[in-house]
């Protein structure tokens, strides 16, 4: 009898209808991870923005679904199936199944965590859909399990330079060249999900990260294009970092560049993808004047991406240690004492002088 493998996969979450649209964003915005403010302030911003902000976005979530719903639970599940499918073959002698674990709406974290006890799983790897680590996105899904569920797992905290993830990006972006009928003058933008500037001068290895694959899958393409990373859905009144999407889409337009828009940070399409790079982007584009604006589709389940997957939980199932990257070990340079390699460690050495006494 072989084991029986939990892989649980993080995810943002989105809202299913219209009414879960204001109770979602007040989820995302009252976690001390993307308000990094007291409890009673945070609590009190998070009902504020929720309330300003939920009648423009169910108008974005309409846009993409005649529900008013998020397609991102849809695109999990298939992701999952195609993860579990490939485990399968990998894993002949084990059972392999996918948990999904959303942070803002269900299935929460915490029905994730419920779910994995009730199945008896003998292994658990904790597999994030955000490529790479930030403490926003990855930290808080850990966070959020580690009160949820209290077996063993390993980790897998990031992958964003896996060769066979980098090489789906190109294959993606590829793709969207020549269905735009392989235009000489590019500007290839490759957006990502902003932070705020303190956030990543905390330590948090997410920018770092981002502009590494930048860069690696600028050594892919033509070099003759121009290729720019950039950072997209900017909120609130803190300095974020840059440069901003939109500001490099209306350059690249008065430029009468053709524009090539790839997300890096998002795997599966949701409102980041079809709304703000499919559609707000594009109205800029034309009216700036581009020469053609073509939105790069996310990864979904190219098998390459699925590959990545499925390598990580291996290589997660038969290390020693709790955490790692796409490079085995700790991966961010020193300087980023966000990485989690950095925590974990701390919180290893704390627990030997406890024992130590």
């Amino acid at each position: 009898m072989g084991r029986r493998i939990a892989v649980v996969l993080f995810n943002l979450g989105g809202p299913d209808k219209p009414a879960s649209v204001q109770p979602f964003l007040q989820n995302l915005f009252r976690d001390p991870a993307i308000i990094r403010a007291p409890l009673p302030l945070r609590w009190f911003l998070a009902r504020l923005i929720s309330r300003t902000r939920a009648s423009a976005v169910i108008k974005n979530y309409a846009m993409m679904d005649a529900g008013g719903g998020s397609p991102l639970l849809r695109e999990t599940e298939v992701q999952a199936k195609a993860l579990e499918a490939e485990l399968a073959k990998r894993l002949p002698d084990d059972q392999v199944k996918c948990f999904i674990a959303m942070r803002y709406w269900h299935p929460f974290t915490e029905e994730a965590a419920a779910e994995v006890k009730r199945w008896r799983a003998d292994g658990v790897v904790l597999l994030p859909l955000y490529p790479q680590f930030s403490t926003t996105t990855t930290g808080s899904s850990l966070e959020a399990w580690k009160k949820a569920f209290n077996g063993a797992a390993k980790t897998v905290c990031c992958f964003p330079f896996e060769e066979n993830f980098v090489s789906a990006h190109v294959d993606r972006i590829l793709e969207a060249h020549k269905r735009a009928g392989a235009p000489e003058q590019v500007t290839l933008l490759l957006s990502a999900h902003g932070l705020p500037e303190q956030v990543v001068r905390d330590g948090d290895p997410y920018q770092w990260q981002c502009e590494t694959l930048a860069e690696m899958i600028a050594g892919r393409v033509p070099a003759h294009w121009e290729v720019i990373p950039c950072y997209q859905s900017r909120v609130g009144p803190l300095k974020w970092i840059g440069p901003a999407t939109e500001a490099e889409v209306e350059r690249a337009a008065k430029a009468k560049k053709h524009i090539l828009i790839a997300p890096i940070a998002f795997v599966s399409e949701h409102i980041e993808t079809l709304v703000e790079l499919g559609e707000e982007y594009r109205l800029i584009a034309e009216a700036d004047g581009a020469a053609s604006y073509t939105r790069v589709e996310a990864l979904g389940t190219h098998p390459g991406f699925i590959h990545t997957l499925a390598q990580e939980t291996l290589a997660a199932l038969d290390m020693n240690e709790k955490i790692r990257s796409c490079a085995g070990g700790r991966l961010c340079p020193s300087g980023w004492t966000g990485c989690p390699h950095v925590v974990t460690h701390q919180k290893a050495g704390e627990r030997v002088k406890e024992l130590a006494g």
